[in-house]
């Protein structure tokens, strides 16, 4: 860790010269997708091993749906920093990750879109605590869609975001739909411990803009200075 106050992860990264354009613009983290089958940004194992390796920053692969053995034998190939545990995050899967794992472990807990669902926050809040219970050393608050978790490009309602933030005592990221223009007022209101974002800092789908990836994070440390 670093001393900047908010951490950048720049997410769905499909390629070695897209991660050094992530650590160029001063990114902390990388996040890359692996055998992940609902997203385009989705790599190979070697794919993802080759932009791990290329890395000078902490970079986490994001798996989806996989039990405790597939996420160590991919573990074991690419040797991440983290893991990311995306989609339906078990418990249980987690605990005994914690286990065997010498890594990090990030979770997920999802919200909808804004205005477009309901939100049993009682339900989120005791998510965000059994993952910290389980283990679990970072948990990323991202939006989910009636088709995709995560990876929607759209926000969801920041107000109960910052709520659920209080909740738990690691590190919480906010994902979803964060780009350039609203990261400033996203810090300023939920004041996540980081930032989570892909599409935001894309030019087409898969392939990174370095306008916009520089940008964004320079908006970020003019809000570091602000506060």
């Amino acid at each position: 860790m670093n001393n900047r106050k908010y951490k950048v992860k720049i997410c769905g990264t499909t390629s070695v010269k897209d991660a050094q354009m992530a650590v160029d613009a001063g990114a902390d983290y990388l996040g890359v997708l692996v055998n992940v089958p609902i997203s385009e940004r989705s790599n190979t194992i070697e794919q993802a091993k080759a932009i791990v390796d290329s890395s000078s920053i902490p970079s986490l692969t994001l798996l989806y749906n996989m039990t405790a053995d597939e996420i160590c034998h991919i573990v074991d190939l690419i040797n991440p920093y983290g893991v990311h545990l995306i989609g339906d995050v078990k418990i249980e899967i987690i605990k005994e990750l914690k286990k065997i794992l010498k890594c990090k472990i990030w979770t997920t807990v999802y919200l909808p879109v804004k205005d477009q669902g309901e939100v049993d926050i009682d339900k989120i809040k005791i998510q965000m605590k059994e993952q910290e219970e389980a283990g679990a050393d970072v948990i990323v608050i991202d939006t989910m869609s009636v088709t995709r978790y995560g990876g929607t490009g759209k926000t969801a309602d920041w107000d109960i975001a910052k709520e659920l933030i209080r909740q738990v005592q690691i590190p919480v990221f906010l994902a979803g739909g964060i780009n350039p223009d609203n990261v400033r007022e996203a810090i300023l209101k939920v004041d996540p411990y980081g930032v989570d974002l892909a599409s935001g800092v894309e030019s087409s789908k898969c392939h990174r803009d370095p306008e916009k990836t520089n940008r964004l994070i320079e908006e970020v440390r003019k809000v570091e200075k602000e506060k």
